[in-house]
């Protein structure tokens, strides 16, 4: 891996012989941090895929047993209706997911195609680039996502995504961007271009291989804002109020005074216990990622 993205010192962990494909995945197992934090987050996953399945769906109002406390017909309560908590738990991580992962594959496409294109090819593009990326950072975050929504209809999840990622992209790419400049001097890429291998190619087969730990890190980021970015849109009403959300289960929490109840909270901290324990395992993932490959943070 090129010095300019690990820096002097241990060589980074080389893959092995027998799985190329599978070698970050092995070496993450074997490190507890990492192995805890992908163990948590395969079964948020699991509960995304065959929650629904695995559970009735919570439609039928009880309104005798409002704000109920946990129960054996229901182990985390009820909410303002009378429905059942669990299943709106197991129900509410797929859409969170869902569009965590659309929203951080976009940014990060975005982030490293224009960063490293602007760092490769300079003049009028770099600088034009570079000055919609300082207008975009200028702007605070929560102000642009709820004026985006202001006039977007998000009735889907891949638009609620796109309007995310529509604001978590310019630091990556200025990131992106210092990187590429560094590595596009190096002997191998100028060699590819005496051989006028063409912009596409020096860009995806010789210069950004060598950032793909980089890249990997920073999309495990990238998701973890892209989840806050949602929950913050739901707990503000700036989208559409209707189905199965973590982020809506703490909008109605809020609206619906749950605060006023004794024995609300089951309800009020379910979805915050479960937003912040699928956030613990991407900062976990990504912490041992960095061990992976930054042989400065990795133990001998």
């Amino acid at each position: 891996m090129d010095t300019a993205i690990t820096g002097t010192g241990p060589s980074p962990i080389a893959p092995p012989t027998g799985g190329r494909r599978f070698w970050v995945l092995s070496y993450l197992l074997k490190d507890r941090v990492g192995a805890a934090g992908l163990i948590i987050f395969s079964i948020f996953v699991f509960l995304a895929i065959f929650g629904p399945s695995l559970t009735q769906p919570a439609v039928r109002p009880d309104v005798t047993n409002i704000y109920g406390g946990p129960s054996r017909a229901h182990p985390l309560g009820t909410d303002y209706s009378g429905r059942d908590v669990l299943s709106q738990i197991v129900r509410g991580g797929r859409s969170i997911i869902v569009v965590g992962a659309l929203a951080a594959l976009m940014s990060t496409m975005i982030a490293v195609t224009f960063g490293s294109l602007a760092a490769y090819l300079g003049g009028w593009f770099d600088s034009l680039i570079l000055t919609i990326t300082d207008i975009v950072l200028t702007i605070p975050y929560i102000i642009l996502l709820g004026v985006l929504a202001a006039y977007v209809q998000l009735n889907s999840p891949l638009l609620l995504a796109v309007i995310i990622a529509a604001v978590a992209w310019p630091t990556l790419l200025r990131a992106v961007r210092s990187q590429v400049l560094s590595l596009k001097e190096r002997e191998y890429v100028e060699a590819a271009r005496v051989l006028d291998m063409g912009t596409r190619h020096v860009l995806f087969r010789e210069i950004l291989p060598n950032m793909a730990n980089y890249i990997l890190i920073n999309f495990v980021i990238a998701m973890t804002s892209a989840i806050y970015g949602q929950i913050i849109l739901y707990f503000l009403g700036l989208v559409p109020l209707s189905g199965n959300n973590w982020g809506l289960m703490i909008n109605l929490a809020y609206t619906r005074g749950a605060l006023f109840f004794r024995d609300s909270l089951w309800y009020i901290l379910s979805p915050i216990v479960a937003i912040s324990l699928l956030q613990l395992s991407l900062v976990m993932i990504s912490r041992s990622l960095e061990g992976i490959f930054n042989p400065r943070l990795r133990e001998e």
